[in-house]
């Protein structure tokens, strides 16, 4: 018991320690974001950030809170920094602070966090510290992080004192749960151990019988159990390999599937300069036989290419970026993420003169995998686009709607191909389920976007008929 306490105290300490990190690393993330992707150089970025960190609460009870420091000097001092945010001590923003305050141990935690900052750039101290509306100086673990764009420290601790008093809690509660059981157990065998030998002086021999064929059923049914688990683990394995067989295949087969829909694309993007490279060799071809070629003719020619030239292979790294696989979630805005997606399919569709509408009244942030969320929505145009081509309205359509509703960010794709027949609709998303010709899909498209976005993602995939035809809805939780 003491051991699994032990364990138990651990995996709590980490998972609070994982839990400001968290805090901590994501705050980076966007103001790195929101520096880099949306011109946020100047004060007025900062001073957001510094006003929204002021108000961040976390962990349980929300007692946990950022603060930050604007670095003078990284080797220390008297006046190494400014205290930006601290919802704790108020009374300190503003004011320089000093690498020498120690707290009631006499640790410097300031000076430990900066030597680890100016190694590796972070810094995880312990000291004591008192919390949030109280005097009592309790343990605290923080996490320090440098961000050297702006000269910043930012930081967040988590208290730990309170998993000892919720543990012995645990241990008490469990030694009385234990004693019941143990004094029950004595009880109960005490009694039956009268009443068996009450029952063995009258019955003798009845009773021995008894518990001699009881005995053995025991033991058949013990030997049944041991080899029933002796094959489990075994079977439990090749039942887990045949499912992850299974789900790399689907993931195979959806890349070429992918793959072949991305060639496709390609070979749209291509067509038009590819029509303007031959008139443009015609052209010089021209000049040459009419003996008008020269040094201006050529140059102006030669910039021409370049340019075409330059497109395709833009094209070419646009589709390479798009397969890029997203090592962990970020915070990452909607509409950029649709830009990036006509860029690849807007030729394609343009082609088929399918005519597109996007209303967006604002953009929208959430969190996840930005590349994994592009591909779900190309495949929702996608299958529209083939729905469209199938059915043939008289004015093919599809619609992109950005809506923000109580915290949601839903992305609705439409189109006004008739709906879908398959009833109920949600078996859309099963596998090898598709309203395709079998030259055209296999079924996983869909499937695969609801595990992007359900389990990837932790949102919803949504599929519904509306008046004109299918609508899919992604929604996913709003990151402010």
């Amino acid at each position: 018991m003491e051991k699994e306490i032990a364990e138990t105290k651990l995996r709590l300490e980490e998972h609070r320690l994982e839990e400001i990190k968290r805090e901590v690393d994501a705050l980076v993330d966007y103001i790195e974001f929101r520096r880099t992707h949306q011109g946020g150089e100047g004060t007025l970025l900062q001073e957001r950030v510094i006003a929204w960190m002021s108000t961040v609460r976390f962990g349980t009870p929300k007692e946990n809170y950022i603060f930050a420091y604007r670095v003078h000097d990284l080797q220390g001092g008297d006046a190494f920094a400014t205290m930006l945010v601290n919802p704790n001590r108020p009374d300190l923003v503003g004011e320089l602070i000093a690498t020498g305050y120690t707290d009631a141990k006499g640790v410097p935690f300031r000076q430990l966090a900066l030597e680890g900052i100016r190694e590796q750039g972070t810094a995880i101290v312990p000291y004591m510290y008192k919390k949030p509306g109280s005097q009592i100086l309790s343990q605290k673990v923080t996490y320090f992080r440098h961000y050297a764009p702006w000269d910043w420290i930012i930081a967040a601790g988590a208290y730990m004192d309170d998993i000892d008093a919720l543990l012995e809690q645990k241990r008490e509660a469990l030694l009385k749960d234990t004693r019941q059981d143990i004094t029950s157990t004595v009880v109960i065998f005490l009694f039956f151990t009268f009443i068996a030998y009450g029952l063995a002086i009258v019955l003798g021999k009845q009773i021995e019988h008894f518990f001699t064929q009881y005995r053995e059923e025991v033991l058949a049914k013990t030997q049944e159990l041991q080899t029933l688990n002796q094959t489990l683990e075994q079977r439990v394995h090749e039942e887990i390999s045949k499912n992850r067989a299974q789900e790399q295949l689907l993931i195979q087969k959806s890349k070429f599937i992918a793959l072949g829909e991305m060639i496709s694309n390609i070979a749209h993007q291509w067509r038009q300069p590819l029509t303007e490279l031959s008139a443009l060799l015609m052209g010089l071809k021209f000049h040459y036989l009419s003996q008008t070629l020269n040094p201006t003719i050529i140059q102006e020619k030669s910039k021409e290419a370049e340019h075409l030239i330059d497109y395709m292979s833009q094209t070419i790294d646009d589709f390479r970026h798009f397969f890029a696989p997203d090592k962990q979630k970020t915070v990452f805005a909607i509409i950029p993420r649709i830009d990036s997606v006509l860029t690849i399919c807007h030729a394609s569709l343009k082609n088929y003169h399918i005519h597109l509408r996007i209303k967006a009244p604002r953009d929208a942030y959430v969190r996840g995998f930005q590349n994994e969320y592009e591909q779900v929505l190309l495949n929702l145009i996608t299958n529209a686009k083939d729905a469209l081509l199938l059915t043939k309205p008289k004015n093919p359509t599809i619609t992109l709607e950005l809506a923000v509703n109580k915290g949601m960010v839903s992305l609705h794709v439409k189109d006004n191909a008739g709906g879908i027949s398959i009833e109920p609709i949600e078996k859309i998303f099963e596998p090898y389920v598709t309203t395709k010709s079998s030259s055209q899909g296999i079924g996983i498209g869909l499937y695969m976007s609801k595990m992007i976005i359900e389990n990837n993602m932790q949102g919803n995939l949504i599929a519904r008929n509306s008046d004109e035809g299918a609508e899919f809805e992604v929604r996913l939780k709003e990151e402010v």
